[in-house]
Parts: C-alpha cells; structure tokens; sequence
C-alpha cells in the first residue's frame, strides 16, 4: 500500500490517502511540538510522496497548527484535502468562545480560513460533543456553510454513536448536508469504538479516521513501566511533555503497556518497528477500516510511520495482537451472541446475511 493508494471517504466521493496527517505536533507552543523547519519537513514529505489528507483543528497548539499548515500548502492548496475542527475554546472567558452551537461554528470557520490562507475548507469536524447543542442547530449549522461555499463536507469526532446516528438521520430526513467522517480514538489500547461507533459509521456511510493510532507513543515502546508513577494524572492542560499528556489522558496503565509488549514481540520477529505494526493493525481492520492519523515530532519517526503502509500482518500476527487488546463487547452485543437467544432467535435454523 502506498499514499497514493486513495479511497472515497464514506459515502462521499472525495479521495483520500489511506493514511492521513496529523498536525497537532506543528508549533511548540505547548512545549512538545516540532519547530517549524521539522514540521515544514514533515509535510513536504507527505505531500510529496502522494498524501493528501490533513488534519488539524483551530485549538491545536493555539492556532499555531492552522498558520503553519496554512503557509506550508501556499501553492498547493487545491491538492489538498484539509480537515480542521471546531468546539473547543480559544477564548478564555468567552462563554461562547467555544461548544457546538452556530455563534462557535461560525466564528471557528472565520477564524481557520484566516489562519490557513484559504477560501474554503475541505472537511470540517465538530471537535467533540458539548452535550448542551441542539442537534437541528448543528446539522442547520453545517448545511448553511456548505451552501456558503466556505465548507465542501462534515464530519464529527468525539460524540456518542447514539446522537451521531440521530443528526446522519435528521440530515437524511430534511435535506441537508449529511456527515461523510467520524474521527475517534481508535487503536490497539483503545478498541472500545468497536462496540457501537465504527459499525454505526459502516452503517451510516462516515468514513472512520482514528486519532492517537498509537495511543500517545504508548503503542511505540515510548514507556516503562516507570512512567506510571511520574507526572500529575489530574492535570487540565495540554501543556507540558509527551508523558504528561499520556497521563492525563489515561494512556498510561498496566494494561496498555501489557499490550505494548506484545505490539513490541510482533515487531521484534518481524524486524520492523513497533509503530509500524501497531498502525499496520489499523490499517487491516475489517470491512472498510480506519484511516490513521500519524502525528509525529521529528522526520525520522515519521518516515518510520510511513513504514507501515509496506507492512502485511498474517493471520497469526493479526491473532496474536487481537487477543491481547480484546475488550468486552458488553451488553446488549454480547448477550445477543449466546447459544440460547440465538437458538430462539433463528429456532435452531442456519441464515446466511448478504448477498
């Protein structure tokens, strides 16, 4: 597989590279980030061997993000595929300065296509749920941008499968523009999307997009078992180190670090990265899978991310890393499995779905 091996986004037509790139590390304002001269590298890179999915939002690193993706697409912009996000507060104080509703939706949009230099944005995802919005105002929102010419498609990340499923309706019932992306965290220490999002999105037509596909740098070997003990797990910024925001953002457990030395064993047999198999995993998810968002702080680990596009996993890999990151389904998915209610589902008979 290579970058330039693209897919439709959903229901969509748009195409994209089957593997995208995250931004959040472009500007060191929160003090772990890549300069400029890397990220510029980064990107340059990218693009040059076939990508042509971005992905950013207006809260990372302070806008940073957006300026430089901004100046670093100056002359290739209409090549690009740019999705930015909105919802989360840039203006502290301001109760509206951030959330879900149409004052945040229209003043985000405003302030990213000044940020990055152009006249409309590709795909803009609602950032994560507020759980104050009303559905209409969302959907509503997002349809009269895109009539606007400002936005060609929507998307949503960070939102119950349940109101997900409600606004893909509402926007089928009335006409509007539907959503085509949900972005999640989805990877080998975070399988719990499985249970409801992503077949809500196979369902739905949203292409899937997977954020921290390495669960932070936990999934890279990045961490010991020593780092458990280290930094303020209660923190409320994003600030600060790699670690800590692993910490803050529940990464760091026995658990996933159990799982990251099974990821490091596959690896170790196959002489290749631990990143490379954790997104190689990703990428070879059932149905249509997922499209990882690689971020990363210098050149060489995103070269080495890249790897992972030319990286197969047998069945005997795939078992192996499945088995150690398996979570419960949990109820109604599980019960709905056992012998007795499928014996008095189908009264002892065989169906066959599909075609």
């Amino acid at each position: 597989m290579e970058l330039t091996d693209y897919l439709t986004l959903g229901a969509s037509g748009l195409r994209v590279s089957p593997l995208a790139l995250g931004t959040m590390t472009f500007g060191t304002d929160w003090g772990w980030g890549a300069d400029e001269g890397e990220a510029r590298s980064i990107f340059d890179l990218y693009v040059e061997r076939g990508g042509n999915f971005v992905d950013t939002a207006n809260f990372y690193t302070g806008g940073s993000s957006e300026a430089l993706l901004g100046r670093f697409a100056a002359g290739r912009r209409d090549r690009l595929v740019l999705a930015t996000k909105y919802s989360l507060n840039l203006h502290p104080g301001d109760p509206n300065g951030g959330g879900n509703h149409r004052k945040s939706l229209v003043r985000a949009v405003e302030e990213s296509l000044k940020r990055l230099g152009t006249d409309y944005i590709d795909l803009l995802y609602l950032h994560i749920w507020d759980g104050t919005t009303p559905v209409e105002e969302v959907m509503r929102g997002f349809d009269d941008l895109v009539r606007q010419g400002k936005l060609l498609y929507a998307g949503i990340s960070d939102t119950p499968a349940w109101q997900v499923a409600r606004m893909q309706t509402l926007a089928a019932l009335r006409g509007w523009t539907p959503l085509v992306a949900l972005q999640v965290e989805y990877s080998l220490v975070q399988r719990t999307v499985e249970r409801d999002l992503v077949p809500m999105a196979e369902a739905l037509g949203l292409g899937v997009t997977a954020w921290s596909p390495l669960g932070m740098g936990v999934l890279a070997g990045k961490y010991d078992r020593a780092a458990l003990a280290q930094g303020d797990a209660q923190s409320l910024t994003v600030r600060g180190t790699r670690q800590q925001v692993a910490l803050t953002h529940d990464m760091l457990s026995e658990r996933n670090l159990d799982i990251a030395e099974t990821v490091k064993a596959v690896a170790q047999a196959l002489g290749r990265s631990p990143a490379q198999v954790a997104l190689a995993w990703l990428l070879q998810r059932p149905g249509r899978g997922a499209i990882p968002i690689v971020g990363a702080r210098t050149l060489a680990q995103f070269e080495d991310n890249l790897g992972a596009l030319e990286l197969q996993l047998g069945d005997e890999e795939l078992r192996r890393l499945d088995a150690a990151s398996a979570v419960p389904q949990g109820f109604p998915h599980d019960f709905i499995r056992l012998p007795v209610p499928r014996n008095n589902i189908f009264g002892g008979t065989r169906v066959r779905t599909g075609a």
